[in-house]
């Protein structure tokens, strides 16, 4: 109707300027407003990734825990023993693990351990319609059905850290301070996580605090594949059906994010570093 057709073009200020449009779009997301979603969700697009923004810090934040810790620790051991059988065992695995689609890596764990081998559900990230009597049943559901999603991060970014590591650290170890340290008879464990691995890190931060900003936006994959109910497959949604509001809502705060965390890279510097602070 042409009365509807009105109010919604000044609901949404498309009877102004695209200037107009935007200053007021950024005065309106500066105070937590960032439009209305006009999908499947007639809902503020702020309330949206609110509700979602849980679960997806529940599933990646553990992934990217897992993966850098193991990943640094057996790229260092890697490194360390350069030239031989563990070393090239870790980077033909790594080379293996991280040349494959992530999709595809999920798909398969999907397809093996929750339909031919239903050990795991197949979606969702609780079961649906179930009262909890405490909280550690619903922590313990949650758990059965965030394991595939979690353990295909974990594996996949695992071989990323470790190659990353693995590098870097070979050229640390040429450096004369390892040369000076090995002369003054320091024991092997110090050199390899004191001196060597403290440097060779820096690299290996930087991915870390991305993985963590992105967290925001989600592992649109994952949770696509998994049907998990976060943040990215809200953005797969939106994108899908192009609600625009909630697009650019979910792309803004991953840009935010993206920017604290480069930010949060560069304190991290300065601690592992000390001539970063100069």
């Amino acid at each position: 109707m042409p009365e509807t057709r009105e109010m919604l073009i000044k609901r949404f200020g498309l009877d102004k300027s695209v200037w107009e449009q935007f200053v007021a779009y950024t005065w309106r997301a500066l105070h937590g407003d960032l439009g209305i979603s006009f999908s499947k969700y007639p809902r503020p697009v702020m309330e949206l990734i609110s509700q979602r923004m849980p679960w997806t810090i529940a599933l990646l934040v553990p992934a990217v825990i897992l993966a850098s810790g193991l990943g640094i620790f057996v790229g260092v051991l890697a490194a360390w023993k350069r030239g031989g059988k563990f070393d090239l065992t870790v980077t033909n695995v790594g080379l293996f693990i991280w040349s494959l689609p992530f999709f595809w890596l999920a798909l398969v764990m999907l397809l093996v351990f929750a339909y031919y081998y239903p050990i795991f559900p197949l979606r969702g990230a609780v079961t649906r319609g179930i009262e909890y009597a405490n909280v550690f049943d619903f922590f313990k559901d949650w758990l059965w059905h965030s394991t595939l999603p979690i353990l295909s991060l974990t594996i996949w970014n695992y071989a990323g850290y470790t190659l990353m590591m693995r590098n870097t650290m070979v050229d640390v170890l040429h450096e004369e301070y390892i040369v000076t340290a090995t002369a003054k008879g320091l024991s092997d464990r110090t050199i390899m996580f004191k001196h060597a691995a403290r440097n060779a890190m820096l690299p290996v931060v930087t991915q870390i605090t991305l993985s963590l900003g992105f967290t925001l936006s989600g592992s649109i994959f994952t949770e696509t594949v998994f049907s998990y109910p976060g943040v990215g497959l809200l953005t797969y949604d939106a994108v899908i059906m192009r609600d625009y509001p909630l697009a650019q809502g979910l792309f803004l705060i991953t840009a935010i994010a993206v920017i604290i965390a480069n930010l949060l890279a560069d304190v991290i510097y300065a601690r592992l570093d000390p001539r970063v602070r100069y």
